[in-house]
């Protein structure tokens, strides 16, 4: 364990910095251009840099990052020296927008289509800058016309954070919940798809929790939830699915039993399981899905894009389109069903051996 926490250590030197989402003069023949809407709870400083300090007001932004014509999906093709639109992630606008214009733009029909929103809350150790271009990443590989909008909470983003992230996720609570009820506020509005990661899971669920809580359950129904790789302490998330009920769809949780990162955050709570590696071929586990209707996926085929084996789930935005049902196909196990399943390498989500007969367990 020692080993594997030095591990991490080496791996956080030469993160990208503030410079990066500093606006560039052009992007490149062939690039795609991606809109990041950003709502953070982080404090801007007298440089315009957003920083782990706290704020109870939250900032709005707009970003638009142009993705190269190289890139290859789950990737974030980071700058090596000088950014260079023809090879990496480059930021080609940085504007501040009060929360009216955020929420009129974040709102508005794209295509002609109700509107639609993807919430991503990134998780523990990680920066602004990466959590901005990791949401454009998802964002031009799932290719869905729902404004992209990234919840950033003040985190460390330093791996000696955790327990002053877990304060500030817990400061977040009312300004995630508010946002939520901002974006279903919109008579016409589409679903709202709200990603939770790692820590962010927590941030999530406790959101959610909020707003059942607080009799907002209007809100509830519009979120179609998952939260991917979560630490969250399977006591305490019991905890919060008796208030938060059973939901349509239903939630789902993205695990991998090999995670190391969450293998370091079960050492650091005296060995309490975290939520992110349970094991969907445990009978108790397909049971209390069943019973909670929520839906439970083993992501441990898919390829890890770190060393930690965290950070799976980004390569499943591509497949966003076909696992939300919304490609017309509605027949294979996908997050409108509760169950237990694996995601195998073939790229397909099929029964854990343990759900009964086979079958898809209590499916909406």
């Amino acid at each position: 364990m020692l080993l594997l926490i030095s591990s991490l250590l080496t791996a956080c030197a030469g993160r990208p910095g503030p410079e990066l989402l500093i606006e560039t003069a052009a992007t490149s023949p062939g690039a795609k251009v991606t809109t990041v809407y950003v709502a953070t709870t982080r404090k801007r400083d007298e440089n315009g840099i957003y920083t782990s300090g706290r704020s109870r007001d939250v900032n709005y932004l707009r970003y638009r990052i142009s993705i190269p014509p190289g890139h290859k999906v789950g990737n974030i093709e980071w700058p090596k020296s000088k950014p260079n639109p023809k090879t990496d992630f480059v930021t080609v606008e940085q504007q501040l927008l009060d929360s009216k214009t955020f929420e009129a733009e974040v709102t508005r029909k794209r295509n002609g289509k109700p509107p639609s929103a993807g919430v991503f809350v990134h998780g523990y150790n990680t920066n602004f800058t990466e959590a901005v271009y990791r949401v454009a990443q998802m964002a031009s590989d799932a290719g869905v016309d729902a404004a992209p909008i990234l919840f950033a909470w003040p985190s460390e983003g330093a791996l000696r954070g955790y327990v002053a992230d877990k304060d500030a996720v817990a400061f977040s609570r009312d300004q995630l919940a508010d946002l939520l009820a901002t974006l279903a506020r919109a008579q016409t509005q589409g679903p709202i798809t709200l990603v939770g990661h790692s820590m962010g899971g927590w941030l999530t669920t406790e959101a959610v929790r909020q707003l059942r809580l607080t009799g907002q359950n209007a809100v509830i129904r519009r979120l179609q939830v998952v939260l991917a790789a979560p630490d969250i302490d399977v006591d305490v998330f019991s905890g919060q699915m008796a208030v938060i009920g059973s939901l349509t769809p239903p939630m789902t949780i993205l695990v991998s039993k090999d995670d190391r990162a969450l293998q370091v955050s079960e050492f650091l709570s005296t060995e309490r399981q975290r939520l992110g590696r349970i094991d969907v071929t445990d009978p108790r586990v397909e049971e209390a899905t069943r019973q909670a209707n929520v839906q439970v996926i083993d992501i441990s085929d898919i390829e890890a894009s770190d060393g930690f084996r965290h950070n799976r789930f980004v390569r499943l935005a591509a497949l966003y389109p076909k696992l939300s049902g919304r490609n017309g196909n509605d027949a294979a196990p996908n997050l409108r069903h509760a169950g237990a399943f694996v995601f195998n390498s073939a790229g397909a989500v099929i029964s854990s051996p343990f759900v009964l007969a086979g079958k898809i367990v209590g499916g909406n």
